[in-house]
């Protein structure tokens, strides 16, 4: 398979290809994808802002029914696009579907978004004038999505700046850009301006910085790692580009003394090795009341080491390989400093061969560590987490609250005064109470603190603060006609 960039309104082959590799199989080579060069990439940037106006002026229903129809199909082909997402990016093949069936709900949300009356008006303190208050598309934005939610993510970005009047270029993770083609299909068969969406797919050192430098670009939509978040933000300020990032994590889960002992190891296991831990909303800290520490310990072993490791589209599979080779060996990295640094490998840590040839890792468990190790201290994205004991839940929670991030935390406890506590004053933006820290619904803010996130927040109503500018109109009454 051979595939080209969507720019202009039209398929268009590029300066040079990539080869997708399955990481399941790495003899599966799923197809060859365009490289766009950066004279591609203007004429998006340039067709893009013709077609924002036109955008805008169709009003509404349009827009509404434009997004409707690209949820509703993703929805209807949630297993035929979820099992090429599993493909190539390795998650299992339940999750995979379930990814394309949840992006086709956040296209179903945004278009009653695009319905729903944005605008105020207002009472002026001056005696005949009328104060119109309304939101205008930010114009055109950039989106750079990541890899490992190749759907989920770019979905809950392209939805709303669609249903705000926007125009959009995508520049996608080289990883997974089969998944971004699957929906490029999709919202270009629309009923849209040429020029509206486009796909541009190239290296981050070349497309992607050229993309987030341009004068042409309102808005900056971007999840990924801090180091390169913090690029683009320098980049954007040159031409006061609006930025919304989702950067790192170190989610903590508390487990208290009173809690229900296999719900907590459960919630445990599904946060930290779920997606193989590729997730940024992973449980990479757990913190134990250290009189349950030992016998949370043995349960939560016993688990990581009766999890299926295996080829991501395989009947029984519940943790896939690592998204590449570079992602393994970064793993494996990780395991040998956490030794290094005095912690415990109870479990896990080594590279598994299974029946094809790819990136494939034991769930692990490191105990006896301390919150200033780098296994604590880093953001991992592998399967792997580490256990801190704690002697009681303000210690609990002074840990989970030394770090830089602050995205999602968990607590597992009978307790509500202390769940409340916990609610109140842990420093972060998602937080669960009796839940794994992984799992977010698609009609509410998403985001956090410190170096997780920078801007506004994604999702849900509060999404109209990145993807629209605020306008107030004062207009004197009884003008003449």
């Amino acid at each position: 398979m051979q595939t080209q960039n969507h720019i202009a309104g039209r398929w268009t082959v590029g300066t040079s290809e990539i080869a997708n590799i399955n990481p399941s199989d790495t003899s599966d080579v799923i197809g060859h994808f365009a490289q766009a060069s950066k004279g591609q990439l203007d004429e998006a940037l340039t067709a893009a802002r013709v077609a924002q106006t036109l955008w805008w002026k169709a009003g509404v229903q349009k827009r509404h029914d434009v997004l409707m129809a690209i949820g509703t199909e993703l929805m209807a082909r949630a297993e035929e696009i979820g099992r090429l997402l599993s493909r190539e990016e390795g998650k299992p093949l339940t999750e995979g579907k379930g990814e394309v069936y949840r992006a086709g709900q956040f296209f179903t949300y945004f278009a009653a978004e695009a319905l729903r009356n944005h605008g105020d008006l207002a009472e002026s303190v001056r005696p005949g004038i009328e104060i119109d208050v309304r939101r205008d598309p930010v114009g055109v934005v950039a989106i750079v999505s990541p890899w490992n939610f190749p759907i989920a993510t770019p979905a809950w970005k392209i939805a709303p700046a669609l249903a705000f009047g926007n125009a959009i270029v995508w520049k996608p993770a080289n990883l997974t850009p089969a998944s971004a083609v699957a929906l490029t299909e999709i919202i270009t068969r629309q009923d849209i301006p040429e020029g509206l969406f486009n796909l541009v797919m190239g290296s981050g050192r070349d497309i992607g910085q050229a993309l987030v430098e341009s004068p042409m670009i309102d808005a900056i939509s971007f999840t990924g790692s801090v180091p390169v978040g913090r690029q683009i933000a320098a980049s954007a300020v040159a031409n006061m580009t609006k930025v919304q990032m989702e950067m790192g994590s170190k989610n903590p889960m508390l487990i208290m003394e009173d809690c229900d002992l296999d719900l907590a190891v459960a919630h445990a296991a599904n946060a930290a090795f779920g997606g193989t831990g590729q997730k940024c909303t992973a449980a990479s800290r757990l913190i134990v009341h250290a009189t349950i520490h030992d016998a949370f310990v043995e349960k939560m072993v016993s688990v990581a080491k009766s999890l299926n490791v295996g080829h991501a589209l395989e009947t029984g599979t519940q943790i896939g390989p690592a998204v590449s080779a570079e992602q393994l060996q970064q793993n494996l990295g990780y395991i040998e400093i956490g030794k290094s640094e005095g912690a415990e490998l109870v479990c896990g840590g080594i590279a598994l061969e299974r029946a094809t040839n790819g990136h494939y890792m034991a769930p692990s468990v490191f105990t006896q560590t301390r919150n200033d190790m780098r296994i604590n201290r880093e953001e991992m994205f592998a399967p792997t987490t580490c256990v801190i004991k704690a002697g009681s839940y303000g210690e609990a929670l002074s840990i989970a609250n030394d770090s830089e991030f602050g995205l999602t935390a968990g607590i597992m406890t009978r307790s509500l005064s202390r769940a409340s506590h916990f609610r109140a004053n842990m420093r972060a933006g998602c937080v669960m109470v009796n839940l794994p820290t992984a799992g977010t619904d698609y009609h509410v803010p998403f985001g956090g603190r410190g170096a997780s996130s920078f801007g506004p927040r994604e999702q849900g109503r509060y999404a109209a603060e990145f993807y629209t500018n605020v306008k107030t109109a004062y207009v004197a009454a009884g003008m003449p006609e």
